[in-house]
């Protein structure tokens, strides 16, 4: 549109120097050839709108929104048409504590107050994006500032509203993943009212005032040593429990060899062990007749 203005200008200013001296002839019929190309060129370029990839185009005809979208690449449109490009990827939005972390500079940290009446410091990140076909009406009602005017304060008002039904402990330990779900549904919902998509909501960091968190860090670490010795009392009992079934296993086989012991099973046993000494390569044996205790000679040193 602007080079189709700036040939306006042109061919108006080469008419008046047309109807000035004659010298001025040729440099009005030069400036009307040019203004004349620079309207064909501003009309052609107004004409064709590049859409990146990611992206979509609204279009806006003295300010009235029109519904059909453009997509990535080159369209033609209306030279007329404005077009207010859209991104549709995915977007983040973090406010945080931490300086230079978060979209705003400074401390952007959430600060809620939750069921015991404490003051808890969230660190939040939240990924979504434009629904494509949605773009036009939340041009239309919101403007393209969408991110200050619904993704923040939006995120942040139902953030509140929900952590008073948690205590600071549920928060910081327990129940963490459970806020992070209530909240997820309840933005998510009003998002999509807009035409917004949630994506993901990353609860970054929780911070307690100091007293309590050293008292929740002292609970988890007691609940911790409480498990510990649980585990310990039952290894202990297992062990117990495996001592006395071999003690009892020893005491059934000791009764099982005195009464089935005899005189006969008494002479194989001594039979047994003298064939054990006679076998020996360090050994010699000598039997004193029927009862008598064998006598063993070193056949090394010749000691009895």
């Amino acid at each position: 549109m602007v080079l189709i203005f700036l040939g306006l200008i042109v061919l108006i200013v080469s008419f008046f120097l047309n109807k000035q001296r004659e010298e001025f002839l040729k440099l009005a019929k030069g400036m009307r050839f040019a203004g004349l190309a620079i309207i064909v060129l501003g009309f052609l370029t107004s004409c064709i709108k590049q859409i990146d990839a990611g992206q979509i185009g609204v279009k806006s005809l003295f300010g009235k929104i029109d519904n059909d979208i453009l997509t990535s690449g080159l369209n033609l449109i209306n030279p007329l048409v404005d077009v207010k490009t859209v991104d549709v990827k995915t977007l983040n939005y973090t406010m945080s504590g931490v300086r230079d972390e978060g979209d705003k500079e400074g401390d952007d940290a959430i600060r809620v107050l939750t069921a015991d009446g404490l003051e808890v410091v969230i660190d939040l990140t939240v990924l979504y994006r434009v629904t494509s076909d949605q773009a036009p009406r939340l041009i239309r009602e919101t403007g393209l500032d969408y991110r200050d005017k619904i993704v923040r304060p939006l995120t942040r008002t139902k953030i509140r509203d929900n952590a008073v039904y948690f205590t600071a402990i549920d928060l910081y330990s327990t129940k963490r993943d459970l806020f992070q779900g209530r909240i997820f549904k309840s933005i998510d919902e009003d998002f999509k009212k807009r035409g917004l998509i949630l994506e993901q909501l990353l609860v970054r960091n929780i911070t307690l005032p100091a007293n309590i968190k050293t008292s929740i860090e002292d609970k988890i670490k007691a609940e911790q040593d409480a498990q510990k010795m649980e585990f310990v009392l039952q290894k202990e009992k297992q062990e117990a429990e495996r001592k006395r079934v071999e003690a009892q296993g020893i005491a059934d086989y000791q009764k099982i060899i005195s009464a089935g012991l005899g005189d006969k099973q008494l002479q194989y046993e001594q039979i047994q062990v003298m064939k054990a000494l006679v076998t020996s390569p360090n050994a010699k044996v000598i039997v004193l007749g029927k009862g008598n205790t064998p006598i063993i000679l070193d056949a090394k040193d010749g000691k009895n």
